[in-house]
């Protein structure tokens, strides 16, 4: 079979250019980034109050949850990526070395039969990868029903076979693509939900911290930095009692 190196400068895009994936947004992993901080803050700073213990364990919960998902949507991500990579070799090979064989042999095998020799056409470059994969099956039925016409006019007896096999691996690399591409979105949407619940237990954990450490400047400082999402403007709500002014929050146990 001829390299098929050379002709890496005409693969062309098809329908995989819609299927780029999106990694986890900048503003999520900030966010689970804040939880993680937190996480380490309460499991620091822990108090004995009952009230304490459900928030915190569900707190603990929903970021072991998020740091699965963002796995699973990483996960889907090269597993997606990977399928698209093997399906373009593979649509490379398929037009610039079997399907280019089988039709230059057609063409000239029936030259004499005007409308069957008009279907041994090389699929188009720039077709998508549906229409690309319908025309190389339609040809190899016409193939098919003239495989001793194509031996003899110079057709490996093997390659219908190969391409067969190898039509075949396209569907599949193209089923696995699209799995994981659902697989992507799902866990993108699941990043969603789990970001609002997180973001509402960390809002729990400040009314608790400012309750047991509000007198306390340096456990206060601490919190502060633990639940600031980097990147982003603070709070407008953050607010500091005036010097000197009774506090009515309970001192830490």
């Amino acid at each position: 079979m001829m390299s098929i190196a050379a002709n890496r400068s005409r693969d062309t895009p098809t329908a995989a250019a819609t299927e780029r994936e999106v990694p986890v947004n900048t503003e999520f992993r900030r966010k689970l980034e804040m939880a993680e901080r937190v996480r380490e803050f309460t499991r620091a700073r822990a108090t004995s109050e009952p009230s304490y213990a459900p928030v915190l364990t569900k707190f603990q919960e929903l970021v072991t949850r998020a740091q699965q998902i963002v796995a699973r949507q990483h996960q889907g991500r090269l597993d997606a990526k990977g399928a698209r990579d093997r399906r373009k070799d593979l649509r490379r090979m398929l037009q610039f070395q079997l399907v280019h064989y089988l039709v230059a042999v057609g063409s000239v095998a029936t030259k004499d039969q005007a409308e069957l020799a008009a279907r041994f056409k090389l699929p188009s470059t720039n077709s998508t990868n549906t229409v690309f994969l319908t025309s190389v099956k339609a040809l190899l039925v016409v193939a098919e029903g003239q495989r001793d016409l194509l031996v003899q006019g110079g057709m490996e007896p093997a390659l219908l076979e190969n391409l067969g096999r190898m039509v075949a691996d396209f569907e599949a690399v193209s089923e696995a693509a699209r799995t994981a591409r659902r697989d992507h979105i799902g866990a993108r949407a699941d990043l969603e939900v789990i970001a609002t619940e997180l973001m509402e237990q960390v809002k729990v954990l400040d009314g608790i911290t400012r309750y047991h450490f509000g007198n306390d400047p340096e456990v206060m400082a601490e919190w502060k930095a633990a639940k600031q999402v980097l990147g982003l403007p603070r709070n407008g709500n953050e607010s500091t009692p005036p010097t000197g002014a009774p506090s009515d929050v309970k001192q830490a146990a």
